[in-house]
C-alpha cells in the first residue's frame, strides 16, 4: 500500500483520507487479496453483442428461416461461429422441412384417393408432430448450450459457418 507524501498515512486509492492530499499510485500487478478477507467480486465484462451465445443460437430456430436469416445478417453476431453454424443449420432444416411437408401432402393425397381419409391424417399427424418435438429439442439443446450436428444438414452447415 502506498503512503502519503504530506502525512505519512496508508492510503487505500488516490487521495489520503487524513489529509486529502493526492496519492500517486505506483502502476503495477494487482496486489494480493489480503488473508481473511476477499476483494469485491468483479463484475462480468461487457459484451459486445446484446444477447449471450447460447440465447442468440437458440433464437435462431425460434421462426426458422426467418430467425436464421436475421442473425446472419445482424453485426455483432454475424462475426460468431457457433452463432453462424446455428443460423446456417436452422436455414437448411427449415428448407429440409419444406421439402419434406410438399411430399408427404402428396403422399396424403395418393393415400386418400387409396385408402381414406384416416390413415392419411395419420400419416401427416406424425409428421407434424416429429417435425414440432425436433423445433423444441432443438431449441432446448441450444440453449442449453449443447451443439447437435443433425445427420444431413449438420455438415453443410458447419461448412458454411
Amino acid at each position: 500500500m502506498p503512503f502519503c507524501a504530506s502525512c505519512g498515512a496508508q492510503v487505500e486509492g488516490r487521495f489520503c483520507a487524513k489529509c486529502g492530499a493526492t496519492v500517486d499510485v505506483p502502476a503495477g500487478p494487482a496486489p494480493p487479496p489480503p488473508v481473511g478477507g476477499t476483494y469485491p467480486p468483479l463484475s462480468p465484462p461487457p459484451t459486445t453483442a446484446g444477447m449471450a451465445d447460447n440465447a442468440a443460437s437458440a433464437l435462431c430456430y425460434v421462426l426458422g428461416l426467418l430467425t436464421g436469416i436475421l442473425f446472419l445478417v445482424l453485426e455483432p453476431y454475424n462475426k460468431n461461429r457457433t452463432i453462424r453454424f446455428h443460423a446456417f443449420q436452422s436455414i437448411f432444416l427449415n428448407v429440409a422441412v419444406i421439402v419434406l411437408a410438399i411430399a408427404v401432402g402428396i403422399f396424403d393425397t395418393m393415400l386418400w384417393h387409396m385408402i381414406g381419409f384416416w390413415l392419411s391424417s395419420l400419416v401427416s399427424m406424425v409428421f407434424n408432430l416429429a417435425c414440432f418435438a425436433l423445433w423444441i429439442f432443438m431449441i432446448v439443446t441450444t440453449y442449453q448450450g449443447r451443439t447437435t450436428v443433425l445427420p444431413v444438414i449438420g455438415p453443410l452447415a458447419q461448412q458454411q459457418a
